[in-house]
């Protein structure tokens, strides 16, 4: 069974930098204040997070540039211990950052990023692997895309604290992001058990939605380069369209995923999806 298809996002970038810019100027004081999904950060928190991205990349993708601090990093449960702590350090020390000041330093710094991920080969090997589909080495195309992600799911998490939509769930920006999130499937299926040649379907409702079907294989689990030739699988789930990326990034607790998704066949199977994530966590 072949992998599936590079995703390139990168032209996206701009368009997704325009839309947050765009949405951060037309907030209130009390929205910059409103919680987040994110537990413990508010909007301007998740704004200010999305700043050290821009940041971090320019320093690593422009300037070739890492902090000469070198954390024993021996596990993944360490990594994301030690990005965790990254993260809470930047934005209780940014709190004191005005609005008006993350607005500026967003929209300077989302080019720059732009205009360095355009100098990347895209399939040599990127800095960072994509470790929440379990690689220890990725291209550059992917470790783009999962930072396409990164900035998507972050600005809905914004828009869905001040109750501004925008269209980000429409097929030209979601497609994208649920294919690049679908890329952990294998992997969050790797200590499940099942006679070759079972399958599992995953199926996204609405406009921005698609199928992906995964098969185990004598060693592992692997896409089917054709899903739309599996008439019967072994097992599907279909998940409500505006609720899988906040199953994903751990945006619903189990109880609450649950009643956005429907299980046909084996609940061992199926139920392991609610398990998936594909963020650092």
């Amino acid at each position: 069974m072949a992998s599936p298809s590079p995703i390139f996002l990168l032209d996206l970038f701009p368009q997704l930098d325009h839309r947050l810019i765009e949405l951060l100027r037309l907030l209130s004081p009390d929205d910059w204040n409103r919680p987040t999904v994110c537990r413990g950060w508010s909007v301007k928190d998740i704004a200010s997070h999305l700043l050290d991205g821009n940041f971090r990349r320019i320093a690593l993708n422009r300037d070739g540039y890492q902090s000469p601090e070198k954390p024993v990093i021996t596990s993944y449960r360490d990594l994301v211990d030690h990005l965790n702590q990254l993260n809470a350090d930047w934005v209780i020390a940014t709190r004191r950052l005005s609005p008006a000041i993350l607005i500026d330093l967003l929209e300077q710094t989302g080019q720059q990023v732009y205009d360095a991920f355009r100098q990347l080969p895209p399939y040599e090997q990127a800095i960072f692997p994509v470790g929440w589909a379990g690689e220890e080495t990725s291209p550059n195309w992917f470790d783009i895309a999962r930072e396409y992600t990164e900035r998507w799911h972050h600005q809905q998490q914004i828009r869905l604290a001040v109750s501004q939509p925008g269209n980000l769930l429409s097929r030209p920006f979601y497609f994208p992001l649920l294919d690049t999130f679908m890329r952990a499937l294998p992997h969050s299926y790797r200590t499940v058990q099942a006679p070759e040649g079972t399958t599992v379907r995953v199926s996204v409702t609405g406009d921005g939605g698609g199928v992906w079907i995964i098969e185990r294989q004598p060693t592992r689990w692997a896409f089917v380069p054709a899903p739309e030739q599996v008439i019967q699988p072994t097992a599907s789930v279909t998940i409500d369209g505006p609720m899988a990326w906040r199953l994903f990034t751990k945006g619903l607790n189990r109880s609450e995923a649950l009643a956005h998704l429907r299980f046909e066949g084996d609940l061992m199977l199926t139920q392991t999806i609610l398990d998936m994530t594909a963020v650092m966590a």
